[in-house]
C-alpha cells in the first residue's frame, strides 16, 4: 500500500470532521459515505462487547452505522472531534464526543468522549475503521438527558432501552 503523506492524511481527516458537523445540523447521514468511504470498507463498533455491528462496504456502512444506527432519534446531538493523531501505515486516531442537545445547569455539555481507529488506503479512502465510547456512560448519560426532558422518546424506546437490558443481561453473568 502507498504511504499517504502526513498533510494528505490530515486533510482526510479535516474532510471527516466537515461531513459530520454538516450531517449533525442536516440529520443526513448518508451524504458524505460514498466521497469518504472505500467501497471494501469494514467498519465496526462493538458497544461495549453487548452489540457487534459490523458492516462490509459502503452499502452496508449506509444501512447500518450511518442508516439505521443515526435515524433512531439523535436529533438535535453533535458529534464534535477534540483531535486527530497521525500514525504510521496511514493510520489516523480520532477523538469524539458524543454530545447531546442542551446544557446542564452549570453550563456543561452532556456528553460522553469516543475514538476511532481508522486506516485510510492508496486513494486516501477510509478501509477501515473501528469505534469505541464508554456504554455504561453513555446509558448515564441518557439518564440525565432524560430527566432534564431532552431525550428524544424514540432513542429511548429503540436504543437506549434495547441496550441497557443488553448490559444488564452481561453484567449479570458470573455475579455471584
Amino acid at each position: 500500500m502507498t504511504r499517504l503523506s502526513e498533510q494528505v492524511l490530515r486533510a482526510t481527516a479535516e474532510r471527516l470532521i466537515a461531513a459530520h458537523q454538516a450531517a449533525s445540523i442536516s440529520n443526513d447521514w448518508l451524504a458524505f459515505v460514498d466521497e469518504l468511504y472505500a467501497t471494501d470498507c469494514v467498519y465496526t463498533c462493538e458497544y461495549a462487547g453487548v452489540m457487534n455491528v459490523t458492516a462490509n462496504g459502503i452499502e452496508e456502512i449506509k444501512a447500518t452505522h450511518y442508516g439505521r444506527d443515526m435515524q433512531v432519534g439523535w436529533e438535535g446531538w453533535t458529534f464534535p472531534y477534540e483531535g486527530v493523531y497521525v500514525g504510521a501505515q496511514n493510520n489516523l486516531v480520532t477523538h469524539w464526543l458524543n454530545r447531546g442537545p442542551g446544557t446542564r445547569a452549570d453550563g456543561s455539555y452532556f456528553q460522553t468522549p469516543g475514538v476511532s481507529f481508522i486506516t485510510l488506503n492508496s486513494d486516501a479512502r477510509i478501509s477501515r475503521q473501528f469505534d469505541m465510547f464508554d456504554l455504561a456512560h453513555q446509558m448515564l448519560l441518557c439518564d440525565e438527558l432524560e430527566d432534564a426532558g431532552l431525550l428524544s422518546p424514540r432513542l429511548k424506546a429503540e436504543w437506549v432501552l434495547p441496550m441497557k437490558e443488553k448490559l444488564a443481561q452481561q453484567l449479570q453473568r458470573n455475579t455471584s
